[in-house]
């Protein structure tokens, strides 16, 4: 009830208009003023009688204010903010009384010598009395504006200051914690109770009034504070740290979870109180390495770039860093109406706040229509494809096989053939790990994609696929490819599905407990696309250095503790959340592999490998082709697997065909 009330008061004060606040101000320190004078005369004389300051200096009671008013008006007193109070304005304060009291000091020798004798120790109390008091009562209002009145009861014994707030502490005790303990103080959403830091020197010491705990005393922590969850405030750490403070932090019964990296501070896409789930690509524990800016620029900066798929998950991430690039022009080649709206909104909203000299062209488009890119290409005389337009869902492609074929196949054909008519420099296409030994259609699509692009970069000058004019095309392209594994936060990723089903209670779905697959976060790949990009002398396959490969159900584990709750098992079966194994997807692989052979070769960059694969001649392909699409139009998914198996070397499907169309047609009669 008291709480309340507070809270209403709180508020009420704080939607006043700004200039009645500054009235309540310049009365109350009036009083203030008066108060400390008169202390200050007690402090001298003694309390016997308290009404003597007032009969026989009462000049001085009117002096003081008129002095020292116009001084705090001077000083910005009143132009602080109280529930941002700092160090400035106690400073400020610290001025202006100091100031005020040296001009009375001034005002009682000159009256002094005409009227009453005022003891000269009166204006030394008269100073550190204002300073405790007006200093003090602004500190005191503070922390009342910023929702924490009683912050300082949690240190008092047998005080019990439960307000149903969760119990956090902070891992992190430098500016990063302090802001977020200040944030959480002033929101009201959480109770911080604690920090926790490796410091030695600052451990069992007191920070903003909560205590640091050593990581070796968390236990200790959580049983004297009741901690319910753990906020990591270690922006500038790398991930190797964070992954090791995330397995430390497993073994309790804590929901972690985190403030944003400097990186995004610093850009104002967050700011310190937005806290997020802990970072998956924490768990992994990998820093990356370090961009090389030559290959970054090297087919970007000052060039007309496009990037096809421009609103998907790869895509996007692409468009984002090409822009910080400063490409002359950036067109956004993409078939998705919803897509393309969203980044050309955000990277228009951020050229504008950057005045970044970037020209945007959003481009509504599919690559299955080779006139409409000839035409974009041949219009802008663009410089550089990047190519992520596909379809990537393992399952979704399993069961729809022609759109499979016509996205990744004839989509990725005809881009590559109106880069080749258009003179387009450079064109690099984004590849997957499921190109390796598929066993599903998506993945044997990408690898004959890559057979694709590894054919024309090979001919000096090719007739076209479909060309019935049957005429050769200088070749001036040269076709890079870029292959890597699953990225965090991608459509279709696992990430964001646990996210979901730890949020609804469970079960975590895992298809087998041995399926393993490499990850990447999605900046990172990106990055390192445009950089493999620049190294390409044709035809190249690069490789992409994704790590140790992560098992799913580890992962899902991990999320599980982060998340503050416990796994049930049969060990267990009071578990919060159970896992469970729903069995291999349709095309789906154990395990992902990012070479199809041995022959594999460093570059100048440490991230980066390239391949020498087999490939097959562009008179051979085209024929493959073309049989491939007449099965397609067809609908004759047996010979279309004929095909691919015949086409791509270690394809090797799994299962039966699971296309629904097929499966329809052989129920029918």
């Amino acid at each position: 009830m008291e709480h309340r009330v507070m809270d209403k008061l709180r508020l009420f004060l704080l939607r006043m208009p700004r200039q009645r606040k500054r009235l309540i101000q310049v009365v109350m320190d009036v009083f203030l003023v008066w108060i400390s004078l008169w202390g200050s005369f007690v402090v001298r004389l003694g309390i016997e009688d308290v009404l003597d300051p007032l009969r026989t200096h009462l000049w001085l009671f009117i002096c003081a204010p008129i002095v020292a008013i116009p001084l705090f008006i001077r000083f910005g007193m009143y132009r602080a903010v109280m529930r941002y109070f700092g160090n400035d304005a106690l400073i400020a304060i610290i001025k202006a009384v100091s100031l005020s009291s040296l001009i009375l000091a001034l005002v009682v020798f000159w009256y002094s010598n005409h009227q009453a004798v005022v003891p000269r120790s009166i204006i030394f109390n008269y100073w550190w009395l204002s300073l405790v008091i007006i200093g003090g009562l602004r500190l005191c209002m503070r922390q009342y504006f910023m929702g924490n009145w009683f912050t300082a009861a949690q240190h008092v014994p047998f005080v019990n200051r439960e307000d149903g707030l969760t119990k956090v502490a902070v891992y992190g005790a430098g500016v990063a914690g302090n802001q977020l303990v200040a944030a959480l103080r002033m929101g009201r959403v959480m109770r911080p109770v604690a920090f926790i830091d490796d410091d030695a020197s600052i451990s069992e010491r007191s920070i903003s009034g909560l205590q640091v705990y050593k990581p070796k005393h968390i236990q200790q922590m959580i049983d004297e504070t009741g901690a319910q969850e753990i906020l990591l405030a270690l922006p500038s750490s790398t991930r190797a740290r964070r992954r090791e403070i995330l397995n430390l932090l497993e073994g309790f019964p804590l929901h972690v979870r985190s403030v944003p990296s400097f990186s995004d501070l610093a850009s104002g896409r967050v700011k310190v109180e937005d806290i997020q789930e802990v970072d998956i690509a924490d768990l992994l524990g990998r820093d990356a390495v370090p961009a090389q800016s030559d290959l970054l620029e090297r087919c970007v900066k000052g060039k007309i770039v496009m990037v096809t798929g421009a609103g998907g998950s790869i895509g996007s991430e692409l468009c984002r860093q090409i822009f910080a690039l400063a490409p002359t022009t950036l067109i956004l080649f993409e078939h998705s109406e919803f897509n393309l709206y969203t980044i050309a909104s955000e990277l228009e909203g951020r050229g504008c706040r950057e005045s970044a000299p970037v020209r945007l062209l959003p481009i509504l488009g599919s690559i299955r229509h080779q006139e409409k890119l000839l035409d974009v290409m041949n219009t802008w005389r663009v410089d550089t494809v990047y190519h992520a337009a596909a379809y990537k869902h393992v399952p979704m492609v399993e069961h729809n096989i022609a759109e499979g074929v016509l996205n990744n196949v004839i989509g990725t054909l005809n881009t590559a053939q109106a880069a080749l008519q258009s003179g387009v420099p450079n064109f690099v296409l984004i590849s997957t790990d499921k190109a390796v030994r598929p066993t599903n259609v998506m993945g044997s699509t990408k690898r004959l994609a890559e057979l694709t692009l590894q054919a024309l970069s090979r001919e000096i000058a090719p007739v076209l696929f479909g060309d019935k004019s049957n005429v050769s095309r200088v070749n001036k392209t040269r076709f890079t490819m870029v292959r890597f594994g699953n990225v965090l936060g991608s459509s279709g990723s696992v990430i964001p599905l646990f996210h979901s089903q730890i949020k609804s209670g469970g079960p975590l779905t895992v298809t087998h407990p041995k399926i393993t697959r490499y990850f990447m976060t999605i900046p990172e790949a990106a990055q390192l696309v445009i950089q493999a990009g620049s190294l390409g002398q044709g035809g190249d396959v690069f490789v992409l250095d994704m790590g140790e490969p992560v098992k799913i159900v580890e992962l899902a584990e991990k999320m599980i503790h982060l998340s503050g709750l416990s796994i049930r098992s049969e060990r267990n079966p009071q578990g919060d959340i159970s896992i469970e194994f729903t069995g291999l997807r349709p095309g789906e692989k154990l395990y992902e592999e990012l070479l199809i052979g041995d022959n594999v070769a460093a570059t100048p960059h440490p991230m980066i490998m390239t391949a020498s694969e087999d490939h097959l001649p562009w008179d051979v392909l085209k024929n493959r082709l073309h049989d491939l699409l007449v099965a397609v139009e067809k609908d004759d998914y047996s010979r279309v697997r004929q095909l691919l198996r015949e086409t791509v070397s270690g394809y090797t499907p799994d299962g039966e065909i699971v296309d629904w169309i097929y499966q329809q047609r052989r129920l029918e009669p």
